[in-house]
């Protein structure tokens, strides 16, 4: 069973930033695509950013120009650089391949205003 493991999360300040780290065994860091989603409380999973095996990313419109995906594929974890946090940016933050292997623990992101 492949799981991928978060973490980096913590409380900050509106306006602060956060990195957020997933460690991935190497057969999935460096050859598939990843994910990272967010789940907010009372709501589904959702994609906040991906990142594929050549690089492009991709990001929802709500972390757009505030959050950064990249990959270190010689440390086979990819991060989620969070800057100018908001309050509606707290959740459980998760990683997870495309197409998708056992969910992990996530790691808790919470912004005070």
């Amino acid at each position: 069973q492949v799981q991928l493991e978060e973490s980096g999360g913590g409380l900050v300040q509106a306006g602060g930033s956060l990195r957020l780290s997933c460690a991935a065994p190497r057969s999935i860091a460096s050859n598939r695509d990843i994910g990272w989603y967010r789940r907010l409380v009372g709501k589904q999973r959702e994609l906040v950013a991906s990142i594929s095996s050549i690089g492009y990313t991709n990001y929802a419109h709500s972390v757009k120009g505030r959050f950064t995906i990249s990959r270190d594929n010689a440390k086979n974890t990819v991060y989620l650089q969070m800057n100018n946090l908001k309050p509606e940016d707290t959740a459980v933050y998760y990683c997870n391949a495309l197409p998708w292997e056992s969910w992990g623990q996530g790691t808790q992101v919470t912004v005070s205003s």
